[in-house]
């Protein structure tokens, strides 16, 4: 059977074609196979047998599927969302949307109610109830799946979230102190999708028509009704659409400025 140490090391060479961070994928499926965390896997169990599943896992993992669909959860600001097959998968780029919005209400009792487009697991708007214990919130999504994962969230989280079907903010009739959209904005043919999230993130998560910017043809019209008084609305972006779409923003007579993530590329458009 082997050590889990020797599994680790194994693991991690056969990992190292397909993601970039294969000694830490590694660790995480060892830690989700033991049902451990990761430090206690290195600080306790180096010694202890292969758990009977892990070359299955590493399988998996070999074969491009997320880490994320494999272990179930992913970590995102200072919660841990449940995910899987179906909906798209939190990244720390997006964590760029609430810094905004802690920024923006920096000094203040903070958004009492916070709407998010395209809430998917329910990653940005359950991140910004965790920020803020006294706001409520409303999520959209026009699947099913990702409605499910975002209403289990909530429960787990006991955060004060409703979640909703719809088609962006069609029928949405309020005002909110915080809009959050991570809405789909790469391009059918964009050559950097990595061949992993194109087979195995939904589709309808990822790309939108024209050249990206369908989603924003259809958010930002409606955010000067949905806006109120001293409010902000925060877009995440593709790192060429910048310009694009602030010029959408100010068409329809709000300001934009665009911020960038922990990665120096421009990661949102901040709208008030």
């Amino acid at each position: 059977m082997g050590e889990v140490r020797a599994a680790l090391l194994e693991a991690a060479r056969d990992l190292t074609g397909v993601s970039d961070t294969a000694r830490l994928d590694a660790e995480l499926l060892m830690a989700h196979a033991l049902g451990a965390t990761r430090d206690a896997v290195l600080l306790k169990h180096l010694g202890d047998p292969v758990p009977a599943d892990y070359a299955a896992l590493v399988g998996r993992r070999r074969a491009g599927e997320p880490l994320a669909y494999i272990t179930g959860t992913r970590d995102f600001w200072t919660i841990t969302l449940k995910v899987g097959p179906g909906v798209l998968i939190p990244r720390a780029d997006s964590e760029t949307l609430i810094e905004a919005a802690v920024r923006h209400f920096a000094g203040t009792a903070g958004p009492r109610r916070v709407l998010d487009l395209g809430t998917g697991p329910g990653t940005l708007l359950l991140a910004a109830l965790a920020e803020w214990p006294e706001a409520t919130g409303l999520g959209v999504d026009t699947s099913a799946t990702a409605l499910g994962y975002a209403r289990t969230n909530a429960a787990a989280l006991d955060l004060p979230a409703t979640f909703i079907e719809g088609d962006w903010a069609a029928d949405i009739d309020e005002r909110f102190d915080l809009i959050l959209t991570n809405p789909p904005y790469i391009a059918d043919n964009d050559p950097d999708v990595a061949p992993g999230v194109r087979a195995f993130e939904p589709g309808e998560a990822l790309f939108a028509a024209d050249n990206g910017l369908a989603a924003y043809r259809a958010i930002v019209p409606d955010l000067p009704r949905l806006l109120g008084d001293g409010g902000v609305a925060v877009l995440e972006i593709g790192w060429r659409q910048g310009e694009a779409v602030a010029a959408l923003v100010r068409a329809a007579g709000l300001s934009a400025r665009v911020v960038r993530d922990l990665g120096d590329r421009p990661r949102a458009v901040v709208v008030t």
